[in-house]
């Protein structure tokens, strides 16, 4: 992690000052509001369509700027419904495009790789990084294409703080990333992804990132052996969010001079990055996580690791990096998933008309306030 952060953040010492005074005296951040969550926000097509059409019109992480390293480098992958392919130019700039030849649709790259050009497997029109359409087999039997004017199309992107945004209507405004950070730094090495799909809506495996009410009961076996319950900073900026989850091991700390405490080891950091993005920073790695809704009971979370900073203070391997990603995915994520599917399957029922949300789920009562105020504010 890098220093750029907004002053609504807490520095490294000042977090690790008010975890210890959480530790002392029992205690964790707390909001000041409930939240009561109507159950057909996780259900219902009409509340699904209009937070896909949210999803179109923001910036959204797409992965991280490592996962482009050269040009040539492409990503290509479904978000909010639409097939997208993400490709770093030869000039080094990421462009994203719409995954979709301009001569009957077909989708013109598949997974992540590197490449000079893009050919459409279904009639070999290919394509530059650049999105230009370079070539039509027989192309005089397509006399009124005018090469010019079919290319990919383009959608807006932009990398900020080492995340690729991607926009897909409209363009990313200067207001709009005005809340980013800095989470990845420029030496941290991408090396793995994983996909995974629940039935469960985005929101409630959303919601499973953003609290740790549930720490001791739900995770007994895997985190809290390690942590604590109930025992988090919560802070707010702008529509995103950060909680931090000690580990015991920060005890280690007390004996540093404040001024020269880090966060680094000692915590698990999670950022929301509104709406349906998370970055989670580990000991060893640091993930970036969407939760891609494909419909209003089904998700796909697509993640993207890469290494955290080796220093000679903190050396770290390659192997113990993916050690950490399997600990976190086959543990407490797997709980987490899990509970969310659980929850989805009685929705539908009469046990509940709405979900509560109260003063320890803080972030979640931010996410759901700020969602309804996007969902109610017309489109530009």
């Amino acid at each position: 992690m890098t220093s750029r952060q907004t002053p609504a953040l807490l520095d490294d010492a000042s977090a690790i000052e008010r975890i210890f005074q959480h530790i002392d005296n029992g205690t964790t951040d707390r909001g000041d509001t409930q939240w009561r969550e109507p159950v057909s926000h996780y259900f219902s097509q009409v509340r699904f369509d209009a937070e896909i059409a949210l999803l179109r019109r923001s910036p959204i992480p797409f992965c991280p700027s490592a996962a482009l390293p050269e040009a040539g480098s492409f990503i290509a992958r479904s978000a909010a419904g639409t097939p997208l392919l993400v490709v770093r130019d030869n000039d080094g700039v990421v462009r994203a495009f719409i995954n979709a030849c301009r001569h009957r649709g077909m989708q013109v790259a598949s997974g992540e790789g590197c490449s000079k050009t893009f050919s459409c497997p279904y009639h070999a029109w290919t394509y530059g990084l650049d999105g230009r359409l370079r070539g039509i087999p027989g192309e005089d039997a397509f006399p009124d294409v005018d090469k010019a004017t079919h290319g990919l199309v383009p959608l807006s992107a932009r990398e900020v703080g080492g995340i690729v945004y991607v926009q897909q209507q409209g363009n990313i405004g200067r207001e709009a990333m005005a809340d980013a950070l800095d989470y990845f730094a420029p030496d941290q090495t991408y090396f793995e992804n994983s996909a995974v799909t629940d039935d469960a809506n985005w929101k409630l495996i959303t919601e499973t990132l953003l609290e740790g009410y549930h720490i001791k009961s739900l995770h007994n076996d895997t985190f809290y052996p390690f942590g604590y319950d109930n025992t988090n900073l919560v802070e707010t900026f702008g529509s995103n969010s950060r909680i931090i989850y000690p580990f015991q091991r920060i005890e280690a700390l007390r004996d540093i001079p404040p001024d020269q405490r880090k966060l680094e080891g000692v915590v698990t950091s999670v950022y929301h990055l509104f709406p349906n993005a998370s970055v989670a920073v580990l000991s060893k790695h640091t993930s970036l996580t969407i939760m891609e809704p494909l419909s209003p009971t089904r998700t796909r979370l697509v993640s993207y690791y890469v290494m955290n900073p080796t220093t000679p203070e903190r050396p770290i391997s390659l192997e113990e990096a993916r050690r950490d990603v399997a600990f976190v995915n086959d543990s407490g994520q797997e709980e987490d998933r899990a509970a969310a599917r659980a929850i989805q399957e009685t929705l539908t029922t009469d046990a509940n008309t709405h979900l509560t949300f109260g003063y320890f789920e803080k972030a979640i009562v931010h996410l759901h306030r700020h969602l309804a105020e996007q969902l109610d504010r017309p489109p530009n």
